[in-house]
């Protein structure tokens, strides 16, 4: 064993603790980092935590001496174990003891958490599954960090996890940094103290092994000492690189900078969709007799879903897809989807006409779907799917034209027989709000005694089904309005007669099953009048809306509550007419003087209504063309302003007063171009030198007989005359134009953008300033 070696191996761990206190410092401050995308303090108590747990692994393997496998099953040990307290407490018992759901959640997380945090809006702080995140890379960049702390004779290298948890933070985090500035200037402060400290022990542990053994050893022990101010200068410089290009882009502007959660697609958020329920007037009324689509290969008797709504808030009754095991999630999927319902397989087809939007009409569970057309590939690339609800969505929109193929699985419908008196589902559905209390009412006197969960859905269907009547509020038809918000429920639940249509009677009845605690949700789709197995033409008159009920064990079975359709409402009993009364003669009432209105209001001082639009119509113009102004001033702002620089500069030096210096400005205007070309050029040379130069780039462009020219009109005796100086720019103009035309096209873009020739420019005459200074001193 090296005398360093040894020296490490005997380390007492008073040392090696204040080694792990300066990586607690170093490693929180990355841990820090996770704040602005989490809030609250859970973080920290995650990132803290797997902190310690994983410095406290490092130890033991370096005063065990532990080998690789084995620190990384202490690693394991220790995630499995303490992970559940630190970042998923409400699965624990008593919030210490992990369980199955503890380390079923554990497991999955190493894969799955990353992303998920990086798909939920920000701040996360609630989701106890994403604590996972700072828990996870804070344990493996302490385990790190702390094992080539103890370990190696190299402290430097415990450095690059601490920089790793630094850059993790920012990449999972916001556009917004917690005192990038000052977490950086601690760090770096901290960890430079720590490395010379540790390189002053190591010298003195090296002075002593020296002096115990032979004299031979002292060139081996100065080659060793340069070794480790070697390695300090490389760490030094390894460790502000790495905090210059954190905090760098850390203290960029939050518009600027990127991470990785602008890289990912978030889930699909339905609520930028309005419920499809809301326009199902519209395909009664406008789209009565009009094809919407067409599908063929549909199953005798199989309903095309077009969306499956389980969300109810007063005004709407929506697509949640928040997650929950009834509403389930919206998800990208490709041409082949995972399913393992059972039933019977079939092949559809599907031809859009007027429909469009963005809900796919589909039926059953689909296995897969492939579009065909001109727009296949994109409306493949837009399409989710949602396995729980079996609603597909298609983000950018059907319209006249597209057409689709889909397998699909058509559930066996079970009978009541086979129901008999099965419980309702245990499934969980998002909550509903804003219900009104006639709803309740309604469903309590409906399901009188029935005590089975079929019997009571079957009575509010039968009720709601035998004493209503259908109006789609349509001409000539007894007066029924549209929507499904509280107050039309409400009217509908408490009216002497029911009148609505599908959309009312679907929603009532959801609520109404809803209250008796049962997974309900309504589903709107189209079924064809008559049944048929060939190509079914589907218009608005088939558009329909009905009600779906879980049962334990067989799904989710289908109710129609809407009344038959030839049962209109009963005309109202005309009141019996009053015995007429002899008419008194009332006195005259007082004349009643005029009310003077206000100035404001008076009928001659009212606005120019076209006046007014007119100078709404011209702020518009006025908006649009400004911002369209801002806009390009922004993309070519700084282009335009280069360019005017550079032809300013040009101006001057032709129209220069004297003709020696249009002549020497002439030449550098060439070196000017060379050097925004990118042709390597040297501030303050000669003519000739930077001929000599210019000429290797240029060989044809004759700058060799343009810059002896130029020094013979510049010291000659005479000065040329005005003819001569424009066939000399002239000359200037050919040359330049021969050296741009020698790069491609991009070249010349980035020439007429750089700033080079400016900046020389700048040195050049910072150069002369100083040495003028100095001849005067």
């Amino acid at each position: 064993m090296s005398a360093a070696a040894h020296a490490r191996s005997r380390r007492p761990l008073s040392v090696q603790l204040l080694d792990l206190l300066v990586l607690v410092v170093l490693l929180g401050l990355g841990v820090l980092g996770f704040g602005p995308v989490f809030g609250g303090v859970g973080y920290l108590v995650a990132g803290l935590g797997g902190l310690v747990i994983g410095l406290g692994i490092a130890l033991l393997g370096a005063r065990q001496r532990w080998g690789l496998l084995t620190v990384v099953a202490a690693t394991l040990v220790g995630y499995f174990l303490f992970g559940g307290a630190l970042a998923l407490p409400s699965t624990t018992f008593f919030g210490v003891l992990p369980g199955l759901d503890t380390v079923r959640e554990l497991a999955t997380g190493i894969v799955f958490s990353w992303k998920q945090l990086l798909t939920v809006e920000a701040p996360v702080a609630g989701f106890d599954t994403l604590l996972i995140v700072p828990f996870l890379a804070a344990l493996l960049a302490a385990v790190l960090a702390g094992s080539f702390a103890l370990r190696l004779s190299r402290p430097v290298f415990a450095l690059l996890p601490v920089l790793a948890l630094f850059v993790v933070s920012i990449g999972f985090g916001t556009h917004e940094v917690l005192l990038p500035v000052v977490r950086g200037i601690v760090l770096t402060v901290v960890a430079i103290a720590w490395l010379a400290w540790r390189l002053a022990a190591a010298r003195a542990s090296s002075a002593i092994a020296t002096a115990v053994g032979s004299p031979n050893d002292d060139s081996a022990s100065r080659v060793q000492a340069r070794n480790r101010r070697l390695a300090l200068g490389a760490g030094l410089l390894v460790l502000a690189l790495g905090v210059g290009v954190v905090t760098g882009d850390a203290v960029s502007p939050a518009s600027a900078r990127q991470v990785l959660r602008d890289t990912v697609v978030p889930p699909l958020d339905l609520r930028a969709y309005p419920s499809p329920l809301v326009a199902f007037r519209k395909y009664v009324r406008d789209y009565k007799d009009k094809t919407l689509f067409t599908v063929t290969g549909l199953p005798d008797g199989a309903r095309v879903r077009l969306a499956t709504l389980d969300r109810y808030d007063g005004i709407v009754y929506n697509v949640a897809g928040d997650g929950s095991a009834g509403s389930g999630t919206f998800s990208r999927v490709g041409s082949a989807i995972a399913e393992t319902q059972s039933g019977t397989l079939a092949t559809i087809g599907v031809t859009v006409d007027a429909l469009t939007g963005v809900w796919v009409p589909d039926t059953g569970s689909l296995t897969s779907l492939q579009f065909t057309g001109a727009r296949a590939a994109q409306l493949a690339e837009s399409l989710h799917y949602n396995r729980s609800t079996g609603v597909a969505v298609s983000t950018l929109g059907l319209q006249p034209g597209d057409s689709y193929t889909a397998q699909v699985i058509i559930p066996t419908v079970p009978t009541d027989e086979a129901i008999g008196t099965r419980q309702a589902a245990n499934l969980a559905m998002p909550a509903s709000s804003s219900v009104p209390d006639a709803v309740n009412t309604a469903s309590d006197a409906a399901i009188g005694e029935e005590t089975t969960a079929l019997a009571q859905v079957r009575a509010i269907e039968s009720t709601l089904h035998s004493t209503g009547f259908v109006s789609h509020g349509l001409e000539g038809e007894t007066p029924s309005r549209a929507g499904h918000g509280s107050e039309r429920i409400a009217s509908l639940l408490t009216a002497k007669q029911l009148v609505g249509d599908d959309e009312q009677y679907a929603v009532a009845m959801a609520l109404e099953v809803s209250h008796l605690g049962m997974p309900v949700r309504v589903v709107m789709g189209f079924y064809p009048k008559d049944a048929t197995t060939g190509s079914v033409t589907i218009t608005g008159s088939d558009v329909h809306a009905w009600v779906e009920v879980a049962f334990d064990g067989l799904g989710w079975v289908s109710f129609d509550p809407t009344p038959p359709a030839d049962q209109i409402p009963q005309a109202e009993v005309p009141k019996s007419k009053a015995q007429p009364q002899a008419q008194v003669l009332q006195p005259a009432l007082a004349p009643v003087k005029p009310v003077d209105l206000p100035p404001a209001l008076l009928p001659d001082e009212q606005p120019d209504s076209q006046s007014s639009d007119l100078g709404a119509l011209l702020l518009l113009i006025a908006g649009i063309v400004g911002g369209a102004l801002a806009l390009f001033l922004v993309l070519f702002g700084p282009a335009i302003v280069i360019g005017i620089l550079k032809a300013r500069r040009r101006r001057r030096r032709i129209r220069a007063e004297r003709p020696i210096d249009r002549l020497s400005n002439g030449w550098s205007e060439i070196v000017d171009t060379a050097t925004d070309l990118g042709v390597p050029t040297t501030v303050g040379a000669t003519r000739r030198e930077g001929s000599r130069a210019l000429e290797e780039h240029y060989p044809d462009a004759g700058v060799t007989v343009l810059a002896n020219r130029v020094d013979t009109g510049v010291f000659g005796p005479t000065d040329p005359t005005d003819q001569q100086l424009d066939e000399f720019w002239t000359e200037v103009d050919r040359i330049v134009a021969t050296m741009t035309g020698s790069v491609g096209r991009w070249a010349r873009l980035r020439a007429r953008l750089s700033l080079r020739s400016f900046w020389n420019g700048w040195m050049l005459r910072a150069t002369t300033f100083t040495q003028k200074r100095r001849n005067t001193l």
